[in-house]
């Protein structure tokens, strides 16, 4: 019931692959081939281990402010930057409505006149 069942694709051609079952081995138990000897030797002391680096970031409350300031500085830089290009986009937008009105009178004038 929990094992997961995965349906049997059929092949553009017809012929319906069956599902693979994986075989089982029945020695799993590992092979030793010889017990370690202890020798006789003087050997220099195993040194200490190396603690491993904290996986969790802590910041000061220096630390805090600095990161706190530069995240309000990168959404005002951008925010500027994003307004300056819509007012950018709006004049260009006037001025060329600004034109098509001139040349519109411009071309209505010229067609009076005849």
């Amino acid at each position: 019931m929990f094992q997961p069942r995965i349906p049997v694709n059929p092949l553009p051609t017809g012929l319906v692959t069956p599902l693979v079952q994986p075989t089982v081995t029945t020695d799993i138990t590992p092979h030793h081939t010889a017990d370690a000897v202890a020798c006789n030797h003087h050997h220099a002391p195993a040194s200490a281990p190396v603690p491993a680096p904290p996986s969790a970031l802590r910041l000061t409350p220096a630390s805090l402010a600095v990161v706190v300031a530069g995240g309000v500085g990168a959404v005002l830089v951008v925010g500027t930057v994003l307004v300056s290009m819509l007012l950018a986009v709006a004049v260009s937008a006037a001025s060329v409505a600004v034109c098509a009105v001139v040349l519109r009178s411009l071309l209505n004038g010229q067609q009076r006149r005849r």
